[in-house]
């Protein structure tokens, strides 16, 4: 349970310095690595199924690798829900933010396709300065924390969150109305709005809003990346080029199209993807769950 000692712990923390906010996290992560045995089992699986070309003491290495940007992210979080503007914005750089504006003004509804790296909450933090934008997020076991991260992620500009109960009319009105569109779709979230398109290589249950949703909205997709920059660096969220000639007709090669895209990301910093959701938990039928096995010491 997220407890108020944990709010005040995480808010004091927020007054240190990055270098060393980043060394605490980077040291919670190997914590994390050492006891969390569930979630390193997860990560384990989702390395060997993703990278079978490494061997197992290069996939271990970047296991840990992962776990350290995850407490990372777990701590500077802090900095998200109660630094200043001014800090966020020399802490947060961003590249592009150019091609999102042009796009508004020109009425154009926009989708930001946002993959679920480790330091996706200073991407929404750097759009949130920017633009009053549209997410959805799922709601929190614990209501201590579900009420902090509504807080944090709505606390610039005049934000619209969604619950996943809300149906995609409310989202497509919204990037209708001149609302860009924060949008995570790369989760096993076990919908019926899902196929099987291939991740790495492995059928991973998809879900197809991207194509969907873009169709219903007229919209054009722009990808949000955001890259946790080593030590006190901070982090750079970049906004790409709009994706040409999409949607198209066929809603399964639109969403090969998003997965692949999101593997050539992966690639270039393999360490911070989110590696601890069971993202092959989904499976076709008669094909075994890859994390039923039981979790070593």
């Amino acid at each position: 349970m997220f407890s108020h000692a944990a709010v005040a712990l995480l808010w004091l923390l927020h007054f240190l310095p990055l270098p060393l906010l980043a060394a605490l996290g980077r040291g919670l992560g190997l914590l994390l690595y050492r006891f969390a045995k569930k979630r390193r089992h997860i990560v384990q699986v989702n390395l060997a199924l993703c990278f079978p070309e490494r061997d197992a003491a290069a996939r271990e290495a970047l296991a840990k690798a992962h776990f350290q940007a995850l407490g990372r992210s777990m701590l500077e979080r802090s900095l998200f829900w109660w630094a200043s503007r001014e800090r966020l914005m020399r802490l947060i750089r961003v590249s592009g933010e150019d091609k999102v504006q042009a796009l508004r003004d020109a009425g154009r509804p926009v989708m930001l396709l946002a993959p679920h790296f480790v330091g996706l909450d200073a991407g929404g933090v750097a759009v949130t300065m920017r633009f009053d934008i549209v997410s959805i997020y799922a709601e929190q076991s614990s209501p201590v924390f579900n009420r902090l991260l509504l807080a944090g992620r709505s606390r610039f500009g005049n934000q619209q969150l969604l619950s996943r109960r809300d149906g995609p009319r409310a989202s497509v009105k919204a990037m209708k109305s001149g609302r860009p569109f924060y949008y995570l779709p790369d989760m096993d979230f076990r919908t019926k709005d899902a196929l099987f398109v291939p991740f790495f290589g492995v059928p991973a249950s998809t879900i197809t809003g991207l194509s969907r949703l873009s169709r219903l909205a007229d919209a054009v997709v722009v990808p949000c990346v955001t890259r946790m920059l080593p030590g006190g660096e901070g982090y750079l969220v970049e906004f790409g080029e709009a994706w040409e000639n999409f949607p198209t007709e066929d809603v399964a090669a639109d969403t090969r199209r998003m997965n692949a895209w999101i593997e050539d990301v992966v690639r270039t910093m393999p360490e911070q993807y989110y590696w601890v959701h069971r993202r092959f938990k989904t499976r076709p039928p008669g094909e075994e769950r890859p994390y039923k096995k039981s979790v070593s010491a």
